[in-house]
């Protein structure tokens, strides 16, 4: 890697950084910038630039619309209200091959028997299921989607209280001491008897997002006075319901067992264990047994018979796991549709013509691979794209309905690209809404024979059930990413638990990327920062001594430096941060960046026509763009060609500058030029994942403003991707293999 003087344009003849010493090791904890839960924090950061001002906004109070995020999201509410009605179920079995079979039909019936106090909670220890479910009935077709951009698969907001159950939620938060500014979400949260639940039980106020143990303490102790103590059990219910949760956004869809003890004991909770016991009983957690080799008891009984040390009389380790039913659920269901898609597929499938004429052995592989099975694996760089594209294109020449959908519109204008057919591939976002793609058939599923999916690692185990859900019978799915890359934003990790489980075949692509971007990213997807050579300046290091100099450094490469030597306009130029605090954060820079390319007095709510943004609309999903306008309506956005209007309200929270993103934000997405900012308080943010996937967003030019000297090569090295707790794997591998079905 070569670096230049500080205040001189890029020169391939400077310096490269090598190992030394008394460096501090980066750590990928929770809580640090941009980790695993930064994707579900982006857009709702506190003190984000550009906070709305509607009195700068023309037109005054906005008029009502219907919510953006639940025009996005209709796709996403139907999955979820089926998820619930299947819950809700109390009265007689359910049928074979209707609805929940095997693993979650037990679920559901250890759910109901714990409800209904037939059985305690501790009865109920689940483990993989050993056989697929039967094929299920197609889902219901969707609702048209309401018209309008910018639809996704996120969470959707929750529905508007009423003025009446927020008047009433605000008196009770006076009553606690609590902020009235919660009011309304906490309505929108809780539903029309808010204030009610909040009398009975202020700890609820920890379901409101944002909201912390200690703030709920207080208001609880308000509320109740001296009836209100640390072992209060509506206390330790709500810690054990937020602890999953909180784990949930760092990608968690399960926690052990004793890391919840251990968190309830330092919120001083005398007895976690009875804590944890009292919320199995009262449902607000699941439990499940994950044994070392996922294999199952022979009873509910025998999972009990544990020792101290947490093994069976076998010496079999046990492994105790807590999860929250949306994400049993969402695993569950995703496993069955896996395993349906599997069997149902037609294996004998020649598509040998096909393969032969692929334009690379690795594209040939993959099309013999999706002509053999129902689910295929496919990992590789930026370059391997190129093979799915091809295997899009084979199934077209075989007369087959096959589409690829991408994380983001620039994933999707380059995948119709490389397959050479503008209507070829589509955002996840907008397939699931309806509002693009191949459409739905009479029962419900999308008109598909292949479906593709890029970027795969950036796919949750919610939006994966739900894609699953609506592929039918025949139906042959490819997942395909990049496994070097920051994982999804949600909770889950699909496309790992699917190439670990070894469910499926798994092609590796033989094609590397080119140049020494290219080059540089390849060591450092195996754990080596190594110099690479870069006579046209693709890749240069910038040092930098304080995070002041990382600011002004940044302004000057993107402003000036890059666009004159490298020849990319700022607007094509990317930064890329750890975070969004900190004095080199994305505020910072955007601040700084915004003052030098696009100076203004933000009269629309911060923003001024020509701004640089990203549109937020939904955790996990970053769609950049510029300001247009604003009008009573909202702040108008061109988001690559697509207008997009965000409400005032939710200005503040869904829209930020964005000559500077996150990782997170930039995952999926790429751009000529990329300049990845390192100050030195970054250095606990970083991982090799992150290094990956920051590194590799620049086409032609990589600029490094490099601060945290050792901790980058030692994260690189040394700190890998932080584990996730999820239950999908165990239940693939209990799965018979495709041989064997």
């Amino acid at each position: 890697m070569t670096a230049h003087p500080r205040g001189e344009a890029p020169d391939p003849a400077a310096e490269d950084h090598e190992a030394g010493e008394d460096a501090a090791q980066a750590a990928d904890t929770p809580g640090t910038p941009d980790d695993g839960d930064a994707g579900s924090a982006e857009g709702a950061d506190g003190g984000a630039e550009g906070a709305q001002d509607p009195e700068r906004v023309p037109g005054g109070p906005a008029a009502p619309a219907p919510s953006e995020a639940e025009a996005e999201l209709a796709a996403q509410r139907e999955l979820r209200e089926r998820i619930e009605q299947r819950k809700a179920e109390k009265e007689g079995p359910i049928a074979a091959g209707t609805k929940l079979s095997g693993p979650a039909a037990d679920l559901l019936a250890a759910v109901r028997a714990v409800e209904s106090g037939e059985k305690p909670g501790t009865a109920f220890f689940d483990s993989p299921a050993s056989a697929p479910a039967p094929r299920r009935t197609a889902p219901a077709a969707a609702p048209p989607a309401p018209a309008g951009p910018s639809r996704g698969p996120e969470q959707p907001a929750p529905a508007a209280a009423s003025p009446g159950a927020a008047a009433a939620v605000a008196a009770v938060l006076a009553g606690g001491g609590a902020p009235e500014a919660l009011a309304r979400p906490a309505a929108a949260t809780l539903g029309e008897g808010a204030a009610q639940a909040l009398r009975e039980d202020p700890w609820q106020l920890l379901s409101v997002p944002g909201v912390r143990p200690e703030q709920a303490d207080g208001f609880a102790r308000a509320l109740l006075g001296a009836e209100c103590g640390p072992d209060d059990e509506r206390r330790t219910a709500a810690l054990v319901g937020w602890l999953l949760e909180r784990a949930a956004l760092r990608g968690h869809t399960a926690l052990d067992a004793d890391e919840v003890r251990t968190a309830l004991a330092a919120y001083a909770v005398t007895d976690p264990g009875e804590a944890v016991q009292h919320a199995v009983d009262e449902g607000v957690v699941l439990v499940f047994q994950d044994g070392v080799d996922a294999t199952e008891p022979e009873s509910p009984e025998e999972a009990e018979e544990t020792f101290e040390d947490g093994t069976r009389g076998d010496d079999e380790p046990v492994r105790v796991l807590l999860g929250l039913d949306r994400y049993a659920l969402a695993e569950e269901s995703l496993a069955d549709g896996l395993a349906r898609l599997v069997n149902s597929c037609d294996k004998g499938a020649d598509w040998t013509e096909a393969a032969a004429a692929a334009p690379s052995s690795s594209a040939g592989e993959l099309i013999r691979a999706a002509a053999a099975a129902g689910l295929v694996a496919h990992s590789g760089g930026e370059a391997a794209r190129a093979e799915p594209a091809a295997l899009i294109a084979a199934a077209h020449g075989l007369g087959l309905r096959a589409v690829g959908t991408t994380h983001s519109a620039d994933g999707r204008r380059r995948l119709e690209e490389a397959v050479g057919d503008a209507g070829s591939a589509v955002t996840l976002s907008a397939l699931l809404s309806g509002e693009d793609g191949p459409g739905r058939d009479a029962d419900g599923a999308f008109a598909l024979d292949v479906l593709v999916v890029l970027d795969a690692p950036q796919l949750d185990v919610e939006t994966a059930a739900m894609l699953v859900e609506s592929l039918a019978d025949g139906t042959r799915l490819v997942l395909s990413g990049d496994p070097g890359v920051l994982g999804s934003a949600g909770a889950g990790r699909v496309f790992a638990d699917v190439i670990a489980a070894r469910a499926c075949p798994h092609v590796v692509s033989r094609t590397p990327d080119p140049g020494p971007i290219g080059e540089l990213v390849s060591g450092i997807g195996i754990g080596e920062l190594a110099q690479v050579d870069a006579p046209g300046r693709e890749v240069v290091i910038v040092p930098v001594r304080d995070a002041g100099e990382a600011v002004h450094r940044t302004v000057q490469l993107v402003a000036d430096s890059v666009p004159r030597a490298i020849g990319v306009p700022s607007s094509d130029t990317q930064v890329i941060t750890v975070g969004h605090g900190g004095s080199a954060g994305t505020t910072a820079l955007n601040a700084a960046l915004k003052e030098r390319l696009n100076p203004g007095p933000g009269r629309f709510g911060g923003f001024d026509p020509g701004d640089r943004v990203v549109h937020v609309p939904a955790p996990g999903r970053a769609v950049p763009g510029s300001v247009v306008s604003a009008d009573a309506e909202g702040l108008r956005l061109d988001c690559a060609g697509t207008p997009v209007v965000v409400p005032q309200d939710r200005v503040e929270t869904s829209v930020r500058h964005g000559w500077a993103l996150s990782a997170h934000q930039a995952a999926g997405m790429r751009w000529p030029a990329a300049v990845v900012v390192l100050p030195g308080d970054a250095a606990q943010g970083l991982s090799r994942p992150w290094v990956y996937t920051a590194f590799s967003r620049g086409e032609r030019h990589l600029s490094v403003v490099h601060g945290v000297d050792q901790a980058l090569p030692r994260a690189v090295a040394e700190v890998p991707a932080q584990e996730r707790t999820t239950r999908l794997r165990p239940l693939l591998e209990a799965l018979p293999t495709p041989d064997a079905s």
